[in-house]
């Protein structure tokens, strides 16, 4: 059950009016994208960095709402040290050069209460390579991927994490929150609106009995940003 009994004003109907879906403009000039021999050698890495006997994958935004992998059971954990925020630039996906998006990573500092989940035993390898092609687009994004602590009810466990490399090209650190929020009422790649990002996020964030008051004042100044750019659209058709 939601852990927040008020509802989010930020509506299906409100997002439904700035989702759309604008041109695929990957791959970004001046990145480097993956190949699947790359996708290889970094699972490789990870498994020598820590090979786990039970495999737990933290997830903290998208991969909470579409998850695209197989998990035998999740928990509710809490990564100390990490929290979570709309810190990193996209020129693709949910944006465009011309109008650039954000999306949630880990950055450093705090905490943030998020999803394990148990993947199975078998073959982790394929799991972790497969996990990779989603997440990761360009070898610029691999110092992104590691191992953390995240504690949960019963005990600490070792799961992977993808996180904000402060030296990436797409870190753009703390912004105001009606920054963001300007951003996130405006911004639509080939993959959707980042208010649908943000929307869907919360919901499920809320389902799971998690309320991150920080997305939830966000949610409320995208909800009022999109009703004002709609009022001013009324006003200009009038």
């Amino acid at each position: 059950m939601p852990l927040n009994k008020k509802p989010m004003v930020l509506t299906a109907e409100l997002v439904a009016r700035v989702e759309r879906t604008e041109r695929d403009t990957s791959p970004e000039p001046g990145l480097s994208p993956l190949n699947d021999a790359d996708y290889d050698g970094i699972a490789e890495g990870l498994l020598r960095q820590y090979s786990p006997t039970t495999f737990w994958l933290f997830a903290y935004g998208s991969l909470i709402w579409k998850p695209d992998f197989t998990s035998l059971e999740h928990r509710r954990g809490i990564a100390y040290g990490w929290h979570r925020s709309f810190c990193l630039e996209l020129k693709s996906w949910r944006g465009t050069p011309e109008v650039p998006g954000l999306m949630l990573a880990l950055d450093r500092g705090g905490r943030c209460e998020g999803v394990v989940y148990r993947l199975p035993d078998n073959d982790h390898h394929d799991q972790l390579r497969r996990l990779l092609r989603r997440e990761l687009g360009y070898r610029e994004d691999v110092p992104a991927t590691r191992w953390i602590k995240v504690r949960t009810d019963t005990e600490t466990v070792r799961a992977l994490a993808f996180y904000a490399a402060p030296r990436g090209s797409d870190y753009l650190g703390k912004r105001a929150p009606q920054e963001v929020a300007q951003i996130l009422a405006c911004a639509a790649g080939h993959m959707g609106s980042c208010a649908m990002y943000l929307y869907q996020t919360v919901a499920k964030l809320e389902e799971h009995g998690i309320h991150d008051r920080h997305l939830w004042h966000l949610q409320e100044l995208v909800a009022a940003e999109i009703a004002a750019m709609a009022a001013t659209d009324t006003g200009k058709r009038a």
